[in-house]
């Protein structure tokens, strides 16, 4: 779980847009630059590097 103010404060590192908790991942999902980050033991890992590429319909979805 992200604390929601927390959430409130992180963007995406490569998109500066504003993040969304998927809880069933454990991932924080950036619509605009279309990655996700893995959030490990409550810990957002907000560098490219790590993060993996959505596919159109987790997109679409969001």
């Amino acid at each position: 779980m992200i604390d929601p103010n927390l959430l409130d404060i992180l963007v995406c590192p490569v998109s500066k847009a504003p993040l969304i908790f998927d809880e069933r991942k454990n991932e924080l999902m950036c619509k605009a630059s279309g990655l996700a980050y893995p959030v490990r033991d409550g810990i957002p890992l907000m560098l490219e590097e790590e993060a993996r590429t959505m596919e159109d319909d987790e997109l679409r979805s969001l």
